[in-house]
């Protein structure tokens, strides 16, 4: 086990590549799905909210704070560049009300287990929308934020003391996910690039 430290680093580690990606919003090099993103800033924060709640540390709570604090700032970068616009389809607002639902239901339970995993199933939904753009069009997406999300997440992990659903949930949740969207922009993004013969 790292000392609790390392979730700190992990924390900010992520929110470095939240800034990268939102800079690259506003140079025009990335086009953020609204509709995950705006997602992806209120479902952690929930989660976070829940975890505070559950006793969980501080120190490994703070990736969970800043998986959504950086995708408050992307999204907010996102209306600042005129040249972010990513046309949302109703897959995309399917997911949010999926998402929005699976809120809903913690609020209804009022437990902190159950609001950290509706969360997650939440973020889920969320990430599928940045998830198919990234599969479809990965040349509007940007890896850093995923990568070093991924990173964040494992340093995270790596602190944990005491293995109970609250401490590790979520974290490793963020692991996953930020794994599985970077691998397919650097996958997608490295074959459309490939020469046909």
């Amino acid at each position: 086990m790292l000392s609790p430290n390392f979730a700190v680093l992990g924390a900010i580690i992520n929110l470095a590549g939240c800034l990268s990606y939102a800079w690259d919003t506003l140079r025009g090099r990335t086009k953020p799905n609204r509709v995950g993103w705006s997602l992806w800033a209120f479902a952690p924060l929930v989660a976070f909210a829940a975890e505070m709640a559950g006793g969980v540390p501080i120190q490994q709570s703070l990736m969970t704070f800043s998986a959504g604090l950086g995708p408050a700032l992307v999204l907010l970068a996102s209306f600042v560049s005129r040249t972010a616009y990513w046309k949302i389809r109703p897959f995309d607002w399917a997911c949010a009300g999926l998402s929005i639902a699976a809120l809903i239901l913690w609020w209804i339970t009022g437990k902190g287990n159950i609001a950290i995993l509706f969360s997650i199933c939440a973020d889920i939904l969320a990430c599928l929308p940045t998830a198919t753009k990234a599969y479809t069009h990965p040349d509007t997406e940007s890896p850093a934020a995923f990568v070093t999300g991924a990173i964040g997440a494992a340093l995270t992990i790596l602190t944990i003391a005491e293995w109970k659903f609250a401490n590790y949930a979520f974290a490793t949740y963020l692991l996953i996910a930020n794994a599985c969207i970077a691998g397919i922009i650097l996958i997608r993004g490295g074959l459309k690039k490939r020469p046909t013969n």
